[in-house]
């Protein structure tokens, strides 16, 4: 199926691991031009020298920490044109009430909350300048079914659901679309850091996350892969009408 995406230049958040790195080759097969950004630089170089080296598109690198404003003015400032934006740079610990302190749960908000809303607000009226757009906000499927024990991750991901819906009601006038995907367990290495956890709280034995999985929907986690094509997709005019909404990837979980 051709996404019609060919000449197209998205900025993808977090983009040197996992899911960020997904999105990037599964838009850069589309024939989008990408600008890619993330804290560590050694990822981001190496993801950035992969796509290139598969797909004959442009790779563009900015090394960045989206938790701080300053920094999010200079990446929307430095990745200049774009058409398409997937938010998905963000990390928020485990735990529960009296587990995350105030410091931290502010430092994981000023990233996955703030830092979405943050480069939302600095790229919209580009997009809506140029006549439209794309934003793709990769939140997570505990905004829908809420955990106690990932407090922090639950509410903030419960708050970038309403703030997609939200935003995506207002912005067909604008001819922008704005859609959240809420991956289920998708096998990362973030995956593995909160399925150790739950085997921690479980069995009492961090070790023996992988036995989790056993009872997952087809007996194993998401793949990056699926929730990168997915990111092509909806990114696509083939997904014209989409918008406002949450698409939930999780195996039916």
């Amino acid at each position: 199926m051709d996404l019609k995406l060919q000449g197209k230049r998205a900025l993808i958040t977090g983009g040197s691991k996992g899911i960020g790195r997904a999105a990037a080759f599964s838009l850069a097969e589309a024939g989008v031009d990408l600008v890619l950004t993330a804290r560590d630089r050694a990822a981001l170089s190496a993801t950035a020298d992969e796509v290139r080296a598969k797909f004959q598109v442009a790779v563009q690198t900015i090394p960045a920490d989206l938790s701080q404003e300053a920094e999010v003015v200079r990446v929307a400032r430095e990745a200049g044109q774009i058409d398409i934006l997937v938010n998905n740079a963000g990390a928020i610990p485990p735990g529960g009430l009296l587990v995350v302190d105030n410091e931290t749960w502010r430092r994981a908000w000023d990233l996955k909350v703030f830092g979405f809303i943050s480069l939302c607000r600095a790229v919209y009226p580009a997009l809506q300048a140029q006549g439209g757009g794309v934003i793709i906000n990769i939140l997570g499927s505990a905004g829908e079914k809420l955990n106690p024990n990932y407090l922090a991750g639950t509410t903030g991901n419960a708050g970038l659901m309403a703030f997609t819906r939200a935003l995506g009601t207002a912005s067909p006038k604008d001819n922008i679309r704005v859609v959240g995907i809420n991956p289920g367990a998708t096998a990362t290495a973030r995956m593995e850091m909160l399925m150790r956890d739950r085997a921690k709280l479980t069995f009492g034995d961090p070790e023996r996350w992988p036995e989790l999985c056993a009872s997952m929907p087809f007996g194993r986690p998401g793949t990056p892969e699926e929730i990168g094509d997915a990111v092509a997709f909806l990114a696509s005019p083939r997904s014209g009408y989409t918008t406002g909404t949450i698409v939930t990837i999780d195996g039916g979980a």
